[in-house]
């Protein structure tokens, strides 16, 4: 056998990816935007985003020639593109990014057939208000929970590598040792409750911080809150 037979392989991988989610393709509102939450364009470290044009009324007829450079001019390196529609990948492959559906259609299923409440004795745990989406089992590495348009309520343990996304609230009643990214829509008014605190990442309304040095000993393994003030995130420990 040739070495090039064993010039490589193909395993599945995990990417971290952050989502930069658009509700306006002016791009000088989005300029502004940028300039203001990571100051002027220049040559800002370049991180890998997913870009996600859901919320464009008229995606497909994006400026993405001129909006992927002034991304990139602020650090924001466009891989991979998400939206609903599947002609959208003609548009992502256009510019040389890969596609990838969104998760609308997926997630009002998943809600129906694969998501169960808790049975009766969990009340006492957690009483959601109507419309939350509660999840009662482990969300393993490389899974992702999405509770459009209300809050997330997690029983059990989020383990590294998992995701957990809502528009509303999150509460974690177990370990979260995943992603959690609360106010996805930009609902700067949303929180993160935890039992344990031992995430990889977590966001408010776009603004995160990813968990590379270790966490204070006042809230690490310790029940904690995570809010937004003054566009930086503050997280404090949970009396007991």
């Amino acid at each position: 056998m040739s070495s090039a037979a064993n010039a490589f392989d193909i395993k599945s991988a995990s990417l971290d990816l952050l989502a930069l989610i658009l509700h306006t393709d002016n791009l000088e509102e989005l300029t502004t935007a940028l300039d203001a939450r990571f100051g002027p364009a220049g040559d800002a470290p370049a991180e890998a985003f997913l870009l996600d044009v859901e919320g464009l009324p008229q995606a497909a007829d994006t400026e993405y020639g001129r909006l992927l450079p002034m991304l990139s001019r602020h650090g924001i390196r466009v891989v991979a593109l998400r939206h609903p529609e599947t002609s959208m990948a003609e548009v992502a492959s256009r510019y040389g990014l890969a596609y990838v559906r969104g998760v609308t259609p997926a997630r009002s299923t998943q809600s129906s057939s694969e998501v169960q409440n808790k049975p009766a004795e969990a009340a006492a745990v957690v009483a959601p208000p109507p419309g939350t989406m509660i999840v009662d089992r482990p969300v393993r590495a490389g899974q992702q929970i999405y509770a459009r348009g209300c809050d997330l309520v997690v029983l059990a343990m989020v383990s590294a590598g998992a995701e957990v996304i809502a528009d509303g609230n999150i509460h974690v009643y177990a370990p979260l040792r995943g992603r959690a990214l609360a106010g996805a829509r930009g609902n700067t008014a949303a929180r993160i409750f935890v039992r344990s605190m031992e995430a990889e990442l977590v966001s408010i309304a776009g603004v995160y911080r990813t968990i590379e040095q270790a966490l204070p000993e006042s809230i690490k393994g310790k029940p904690t809150q995570i809010q937004l003030e003054n566009e930086r995130l503050v997280m404090t420990a949970l009396g007991e």
